[in-house]
């Protein structure tokens, strides 16, 4: 096994261990049952390092083992655990790695958000009657009050939380030799307003989650 590969494989299995640590200790309620944890934003910025398959290695490793672990819902929580990653991750390392540069980044994080929403919306119908033990017609009452507003939180979550982390992270591991340096002609400059919107993002986002539990 050469260097590179060796490098490869091991920010990977930190990157793995990352995300498990955000699904054990990293879990916040959002909308009555459901909860919000920050693995999305560590498997999009391995996807957007190594590419979209890394993407989903570390989604089904995490997924795998979080079922094992500390999840309750079984095989199918599993499966849609991993929809839902691959679905945002694969989608935006996909892209990002067509168009690598600042534009191409955000268009790809938002594109990630937009398939996480449409896919779960889907899979929340068609599942979650299964693994969650309600009728169907109580989960398609659920659909808009309640998945439909987790999902855009949580997408706009992941997407924001990338876009400021991403560059620092990258920056660190190039630091300490876990990945190779970039030898493309146009490297991703984090813009100042690029910064704001992220902000404004998780501001937004965090006031929603409020709301929506009658805090504010």
């Amino acid at each position: 096994m050469n260097i590179k590969k060796t490098k490869k494989l091991t920010t990977t299995g930190m990157l793995c261990a990352l995300a498990y640590v955000a699904v054990v200790v990293g879990r916040i309620p959002l909308i009555l049952f459901l909860k919000y944890d920050p693995k999305d934003v560590i498997i999009v910025i391995g996807g957007f390092i190594f590419g979209p398959f890394t993407s989903f290695t570390i989604t089904v490793i995490v997924s795998v083992v979080q079922m094992l672990t500390v999840s309750g819902t079984g095989i199918l929580g599993c499966i849609m655990n991993i929809i839902s990653s691959c679905s945002f991750a694969c989608t935006a390392a996909f892209i990002y790695k067509k168009k690598h540069k600042l534009s191409g980044a955000i268009l790809a994080l938002f594109c990630g958000w937009f398939c996480q929403v449409t896919v779960m919306m889907l899979w929340n119908y068609l599942i979650a009657p299964i693994y969650m033990g309600y009728p169907r017609e109580a989960i398609v009452e659920l659909l808009l009050p309640a998945f439909l507003p987790f999902n855009l939180i949580k997408g706009g979550l992941n997407a924001a939380i990338t876009m400021l982390l991403y560059k620092p992270v990258v920056t660190a591991l190039r630091r300490y030799n876990l990945i190779e340096p970039s030898h493309r002609s146009e490297k991703i400059q984090i813009k100042l307003s690029v910064l704001l919107v992220a902000l404004l993002m998780v501001i937004t986002c965090v006031l929603l989650i409020l709301s929506y539990n009658d805090i504010i």
